[in-house]
């Protein structure tokens, strides 16, 4: 059975999550609402509906969800041809990859906005697949993204790791029994990341790729 490194990408492999963070804040804006930046980083992760009904409640106008979720599309779009890769990320990759590892993408961005994430990670030669917001019926907290990932990885939970940077990460993937790795660089603090499942937190995907040799991926490696 392959083993697999899991990877989420905004805030994990890309420095997206802020630009997030202001895109919805301006379509809320746009649409009359006032909703706090503070809020809407906590909500980063979530797939677009989820994320609205959390800031909006379950008493909002649910009809204009579409044009919501459309408006931050169209406000991240302008980002595409600027969105960088976090340090390390596209050399942890390839070292994982070079040590046997089958990495999956496992993220709620689909279409131009996924292909705009793989052209900044630029590793698409060891990149074996990806499950997308397409792919799924449920997002993350739910471990449905991680199942797909799983399957498309050919691999089972207990010889696979999932790398995040959100609550939501961790989360999804405890719930499909995957060991879970928190990182620092999409802005959340240490002690959610644990407190939501993180066997170990790490500052950003250089970070981990200087400690590889010391951690869960190498634990695994020399257990077979």
């Amino acid at each position: 059975m392959a083993r697999a490194a899991l990877f989420d990408v905004d805030g994990t492999l890309v420095d997206t999550n802020h630009l997030h963070v202001t895109t919805w804040w301006e379509a809320f804006r746009q649409a009359g609402h006032d909703v706090a930046m503070h809020d809407i980083h906590r909500s980063i992760g979530l797939g677009s509906d989820d994320l609205v009904a959390r800031l909006l409640g379950e008493d909002r106008d649910r009809d204009k969800d579409e044009a919501l979720s459309a408006a931050h599309t169209t406000l991240y779009a302008t980002y595409f041809e600027r969105i960088p890769a976090l340090p390390g990320a596209r050399d942890l990759l390839r070292e994982l990859a070079g040590r046997e590892w089958r990495i999956v993408l496992a993220t709620s961005a689909g279409g131009a906005e996924l292909a705009a994430l793989r052209r900044a990670i630029d590793a698409d030669d060891v990149i074996a697949g990806v499950a997308s917001a397409d792919d799924v019926a449920e997002g993350k907290p739910a471990p449905d993204p991680v199942h797909r990932a799983l399957e498309l990885a050919k691999t089972d939970p207990a010889d696979a790791v999932f790398v995040g940077d959100t609550v939501w990460d961790m989360k999804a993937a405890r719930a499909a029994d995957v060991r879970a790795v928190g990182l620092l660089a999409g802005g959340i603090p240490r002690a959610d990341l644990e407190e939501a499942g993180a066997q170990v937190v790490y500052g950003d995907t250089a970070e981990l790729l200087s400690r590889l040799d010391t951690s869960i991926f190498a634990q695994m490696e020399r257990a077979g």
